[in-house]
């Protein structure tokens, strides 16, 4: 939820500009992002894109209204070099609606029962 405030803070800063947003949750436009080249760095994942240019502008920042403002900025004044899109893009498909909450971690299994379990020495000659 956090990331999305982020996202709708700065967003209402470039609203005068002619920027379009989009957003998703990591996985579900998996083809986009493949395409993009977006969350090979690990997610949020932030890109800005010129379709008719066939031009994406990774962001390499932290994801804060400061590090997305000074790359928003770098983008308008053209400081940040694009790279060609390789991959067609895609349509983006209809999405699972997000509830609103964030995704549980998986659940590690015990190895507790592990611990009373005798092993040989190992041998340490060549």
């Amino acid at each position: 939820n956090e990331y999305l405030e982020t996202l709708s803070a700065t967003g209402d800063k470039y609203k005068k500009r002619k920027f379009g947003w989009v957003w998703s949750f990591a996985g579900e436009q998996d083809k986009l992002e493949e395409s993009l080249e977006l969350g090979g760095a690990g997610y949020p994942a932030l890109a800005a894109v010129n379709i008719k240019k066939n031009a994406v502008l990774h962001h390499r920042g932290g994801f804060s209204k400061e590090s997305i403002n000074e790359f928003l900025q770098y983008v308008i004044a053209g400081r940040v070099a694009p790279s060609v899109i390789r991959k067609e893009v895609p349509k983006l498909r209809k999405a699972t609606p997000w509830d609103g909450l964030d995704g549980q971690l998986p659940v590690e299994e015990d190895y507790s029962d592990l611990d009373d379990i005798e092993l040989e020495p190992m041998k340490t000659e060549l």
